[in-house]
């Protein structure tokens, strides 16, 4: 093996901000939440969340897609050709069998599987699509993205609940490493922002039930907190070995230079309160990037706005990293995407880096006195980032913390 690097050559997103990640960017750095009434949801309990504004798939797709296809493999399939684009790659000539897709995701299509299931109850079933299985198993975003841009490399998908996006870029770290691949499309896509499925993180009292004001019910970290804000979203990174890129004379936006992971063996819901399980990915994340706690400088934080996650995760990263790392959690903007929201977490990483800025915590008044650890709030801080960790969490006590550097 030839180092353990990987340079991020292409980014692109699809989040609750916008459709792309400009507008993803400037959402966040300005700290404008994407919380609102969502008409979709309405007489359930929680009838709120944070959609991709204006996502027309018909439009950016085309009629056969829109029809045919979940929306969170459309998610990705715009985040991707985004990615692609930037990274100077040309599917049409690149050897499609050295290239890869791994794709995290934690629920599939679960869009079509409620459409569905309400004809077969009211229509029987010859009303119900012969499309319907392709158009829900979690694997078809890397399939459709494998057709899309030729990569016939090894082609899965990682479902971790809600490290799933993280997961899934730290094993295509891997695929790189092991000389597996030459190029891999990762990233993460969700699109769960359906009534039932809220209405199962309702009952368990996971989601915020601020209806009177949604644009300020996801407050990571504040000692008002009361539950997260529904997401949903695509981010799709390009990862090639360092020297691939720079023989080609590509940018190299950072470096993916660590990856840890581990399970708590707690509860299937609840975070271990000793955070044992996410201080070993932490540590493992910067044994592996050859870096020591000092090194750190920004940490994207899991940061879910619920009374558990938050506090668990602040208490282990005084616990590793002290008081030096600027924090950070998006998901006052984006609300939290499940299963996309670690790679999502991962592109902002990078564009911190990247652009010397970390983006502000949204709806942070009055940070939890119990949490100590400089939280980034009401705007976004200049400062120089050589090192920054993306944490992220799921249920079943799934952790994964990647390690970005600068380029």
């Amino acid at each position: 093996m030839t180092g353990t690097d990987a340079a991020v050559t292409g980014v692109g997103l699809v989040t609750a901000a916008g459709v792309g990640t400009e507008p993803s960017w400037r959402g966040v750095c300005a700290a404008v939440s994407a919380g609102a009434t969502d008409p979709e949801l309405a007489g359930l309990p929680v009838d709120f969340s944070c959609r991709v504004p204006g996502f027309d798939a018909r439009a950016l797709l085309g009629r056969r897609v829109s029809l045919n296809y979940d929306r969170f493999v459309q998610l990705a399939l715009i985040a991707a050709q985004e990615a692609v684009a930037d990274s100077g790659l040309d599917p049409a000539n690149w050897d499609s069998a050295r290239i890869g897709v791994v794709v995290g995701c934690g629920l599939g299509g679960v869009t079509t599987w409620e459409a569905q299931h309400r004809r077969l109850l009211d229509s029987g079933p010859q009303s119900v699509s012969s499309l319907l299985i392709p158009m829900l198993v979690p694997n078809m975003v890397a399939g459709h993205l494998g057709i899309r841009f030729r990569a016939a490399g090894p082609n899965l998908v990682t479902a971790t609940a809600c490290a799933s996006g993280a997961t899934a870029i730290g094993v295509a770290r891997d695929l790189l490493r092991h000389h597996t691949c030459d190029v891999v499309l990762t990233g993460g896509a969700e699109a769960g922002v359906v009534p039932l499925i809220v209405t199962g993180f309702a009952q368990m009292g996971a989601l915020s039930t601020r209806r009177d004001t949604p644009a300020s019910a996801s407050r990571p970290f504040d000692v008002n907190r009361d539950g997260f804000v529904i997401g949903e979203g695509s981010g799709i990174l390009v990862l090639e070995r360092p020297e691939d890129a720079r023989a080609r004379g590509a940018r190299i936006r950072a470096r993916l230079v660590g990856y840890g992971a581990s399970a708590d063996a707690h509860h299937m819901t609840a975070p271990d309160p000793s955070g044992q399980g996410i201080e070993r990915a932490i540590r493992e994340a910067l044994a592996d990037a050859g870096a020591e706690p000092g090194d750190v400088h920004h940490v994207n934080a899991h940061g879910t706005s619920t009374a558990l996650n938050d506090l668990t995760e602040a208490r282990v990263l005084a616990r590793c990293l002290g008081s030096g790392p600027a924090v950070t959690s998006t998901k006052g903007v984006l609300g939290h995407a499940l299963g996309a929201a670690g790679a999502i977490e991962a592109v902002l990483t990078v564009l911190a880096i990247e652009h010397g800025l970390v983006p502000p915590t949204a709806n942070l008044e009055c940070q939890d006195p119990a949490i100590e650890i400089d939280v980034v709030t009401k705007e976004a801080r200049r400062r120089r980032i050589d090192m920054a960790l993306s944490n992220s969490f799921g249920f079943g006590g799934q952790n994964a913390v990647l390690a970005f550097a600068a380029a």
